[in-house]
């Protein structure tokens, strides 16, 4: 099993990072009024944001408070194992990072967030899976 490179980001730190992205972009935020609610430059916020640089406790609190999330949020998603080893069996880890760090990833996960019926929701996913299947047949074929 790979272990991950010492010298570059944990992948618990890219995890978190990508979830502040995520909230931020979903609140319309920009990184420079998150690091001013923070008290840190936007910058630094950037490097959060990368997992470069690891979130302490304290500042980890505040932005839950700042982007009005519960602390658990940061760490939704993240399995045990990855939290173990920092690998995980059919990890769909870098899938979910490329659609995060899209802007037309985070407008469709706003979009969809904001559908309430679970019929409805459950149809847009069937949607979009058939629309994938038949760009695949025309690849492929």
């Amino acid at each position: 099993m790979a272990r991950p490179n010492p010298r570059g980001p944990n992948p618990i730190d890219i995890h978190v990072g990508a979830r502040i992205r995520l909230r931020r972009q979903l609140l319309k935020m920009s990184q420079e009024k998150l690091g001013d609610e923070l008290g840190v430059t936007f910058q630094q916020v950037q490097k959060y944001e990368r997992g470069a640089n690891r979130v302490g406790a304290s500042r980890l609190y505040r932005l839950s408070c700042v982007l009005n999330v519960p602390v658990q949020f940061f760490f939704e998603g993240l399995g045990e194992e990855m939290a173990q080893t920092g690998v995980a069996e059919n990890d769909q880890t870098p899938l979910v990072y490329d659609f995060i760090q899209s802007s037309d990833g985070v407008s469709l996960a706003e979009a969809f967030s904001r559908i309430q019926d679970a019929k409805v929701r459950r149809r847009v996913l069937e949607l979009v899976r058939t629309l994938a299947s038949e760009a695949d047949e025309m690849v492929s074929g």
